[in-house]
C-alpha cells in the first residue's frame, strides 16, 4: 500500500512538471512569451550582449546617470578608454553634479586629437558652473572655432560667458538666472531661466 502511494505521488509530480513545461510561463524555452502572460520572457543566454556604450547612452537619455556611468565603465573595460567613452563618462558625471570629476575627464578628452566641439563646449559649461568664467570663455571660443560656428548652442554659451566676463559686478541674483540644460545625449547648454 505504501509503495502504491509512493508510485502515485511520483506520477503526479511527473505529470505536473510536464504540464508546467508545456505552459507559456513556467519551465518553457520559448523566448517570446504571450503579451497577456504575467511571466517575464525567458533569457537567451546564447545571445550576444548589447554594446555597453549604447546602453550607457540610453540610460543617460532617461536620466539614469549613475547606471549610465557603470555602463560606460564596462565599455571602457571591453573596448578600451577611447575619447568617446571618456566624454560619455564626463557627461554622466556632469548629469550627477560631479563637476570636479567631469572637468578632469573633459580636460582629458579635449587633449585628444579626435576631440569634438561638444567636448570643448561641455568643458566650458563645467568651468562656468565652477565659477572659472575667464577660462570658460576661452574654451567656448575654442569650441566655436572647432565647430566653425555652426552650433547655435555653442554660440549662445559663448555669448553668456562673454557677457558675464564683461560685467565685473555680476551679482549673486543674476548668477541664479542661468541653469544647465541637457541637449541630446552629451551636449549641455547654459540657458537663462524664465
Amino acid at each position: 500500500m505504501a509503495q502504491l502511494r509512493g508510485a502515485c505521488a511520483l506520477l503526479c509530480t511527473i505529470a505536473s512538471l510536464s504540464l508546467a513545461a508545456c505552459s507559456s510561463g513556467g519551465l518553457g524555452t520559448s523566448f517570446d512569451a504571450p503579451k497577456d502572460s504575467p511571466f517575464a520572457p525567458a533569457v537567451d543566454r546564447d545571445a550576444e550582449a548589447e554594446n555597453p556604450l549604447i546602453v550607457g547612452y540610453r540610460l543617460g537619455a532617461v536620466g539614469e546617470h549613475e547606471l549610465a556611468l557603470k555602463s560606460f565603465r564596462r565599455a571602457a573595460a571591453d573596448q578600451g578608454l577611447s575619447t568617446e567613452i571618456i566624454s560619455a563618462m564626463a557627461s554622466s558625471n556632469l548629469g550627477l553634479g560631479r563637476l570636479g570629476q567631469a572637468e578632469d575627464l573633459l580636460r582629458r578628452a579635449t587633449k585628444a586629437e579626435d576631440a569634438t566641439p561638444e567636448d570643448w563646449n561641455n568643458l566650458g559649461v563645467v568651468l562656468m558652473e565652477r565659477g572659472k568664467t575667464a577660462e570658460a570663455t576661452q574654451v567656448f571660443r575654442k569650441a566655436f572655432a572647432v565647430d566653425n560656428g555652426r552650433s547655435d548652442s555653442i554660440r549662445d554659451n559663448l555669448r553668456i560667458a562673454l557677457a558675464k566676463l564683461e560685467n565685473v559686478d555680476y551679482g549673486e541674483t543674476e548668477e541664479q538666472d542661468y541653469k544647465l540644460v541637457r541637449r541630446g545625449t552629451s551636449d549641455f547648454l547654459i540657458r537663462k531661466t524664465p
